[in-house]
């Protein structure tokens, strides 16, 4: 077997197959250009990130905006929508709902269907690279009002990354909500989850273990020697909530988003029903490297799989957040 840019060091017999997910993590280089202040400053200041993020063990493990979609962040409210069962309103926040920042063509032909709801007109006037709501549309000029039907028009791994992606918005609210109480990212207290390591050094995201009394010392060390990893919910129908202060944080973004883990079990869409995990708190960092080469600053680093370059980048160059 031959591939482009692929390098295979072991070959043995195995009766499972290489899925998606089965590796342990990605490694980066990436370059900065056109930095606004002079290298040097640059530099130092990508020294001192390094040296806080290398005492922490870590970086705020956020779901980057490409979870949500970089152009058009959207797929987070879609997720909302289909859990919540408001299927039309799932329609038509992907197929019209027009954003800023897409091409003209494609942000008329949301706007005109926002503004008249005319399906048919929307079918000819939306650019064929827009295959997908094509699809969705074609199918409701023939079928009115059926919008589950319509979002089964889609790919099964595009309506599962819906619902993900709502699951995601809510782990990012949660961790957020966890760093302006000031609880640390980088130990456990009373109550919180904590995800041990499995055999390959990656934390086991189907072993969570309550943090108590008991158990409080002996798992603080386990996370500072880097062999557990304090977590959040990633709320599904099946999630046990942390308790404790954190708890209290996890309850308080469930209830402003008026969730109920049995959303989460999708009756009209079963196969979009997620029954919720763990998510670490911190990505850990592994091999991190910045240089300054000539007018750009150069990071290499590797990364657990799951944890987002993107979301370490932002913490360096401290680019405006988008809104989602």
């Amino acid at each position: 077997m031959s591939l482009p840019d692929v390098e295979i060091t072991e070959v043995f017999e195995t009766n499972e197959k290489l899925d998606i997910g089965n590796l342990l993590g990605n490694r980066f280089r990436v370059a900065i250009h056109e930095i606004e202040m002079s290298i040097e400053t640059a530099h130092d200041i990508s020294m001192k990130v390094r040296e806080k993020m290398l005492d922490l063990g870590g970086f705020p493990n956020f779901f980057g905006i490409q979870r949500f979609g970089a152009v058009r962040p959207i797929t987070h409210l879609v997720g909302k929508h289909i859990v919540q069962g408001n299927f039309k309103e799932a329609v038509f926040t992907y197929v019209a709902n027009p954003i800023e920042g897409e091409s003209e063509e494609a942000y008329e032909a949301r706007k005109n269907l926002q503004d008249d709801m005319d399906l048919r007109k929307a079918l000819r006037d939306f650019p064929d690279r827009l295959s997908f709501e094509k699809a969705i549309l074609n199918y409701l000029v023939k079928e009115e009002e059926d919008f589950v039907g319509g979002l089964s028009q889609l790919p099964d791994n595009l309506l599962l990354m819906f619902v993900h992606a709502y699951q995601s918005f809510l782990f990012n609210k949660i961790l957020s909500r966890r760093m302006e109480s000031g609880l640390p990212l980088n130990e456990p207290v009373l109550g919180d989850h904590i995800l041990p390591q499995d055999r390959h050094g990656l934390p086991d995201h189907k072993r969570p273990i309550l943090v108590t009394e008991q158990n409080l010392q002996k798992v603080t060390m386990q996370v500072k020697n880097g062999k557990a990893y304090v977590a959040a919910v990633l709320f599904g129908r099946e999630s046990v909530l942390s308790e404790g202060e954190m708890g209290k944080i996890e309850m308080e973004v469930i209830e402003e988003e008026g969730l109920r883990r049995e959303d989460f079990l999708i009756p009209r869409m079963r196969r979009l029903s997620s029954k919720g995990s763990y998510r670490e708190l911190l990505a850990p960092l592994h091999e991190l490297d910045v240089k300054m080469i000539g007018d750009s600053i150069v990071l290499e680093f590797r990364l657990n799989k799951g944890c987002y370059a993107t979301s370490l980048l932002r913490e360096f160059i401290k680019a405006e957040v988008m809104k989602y």
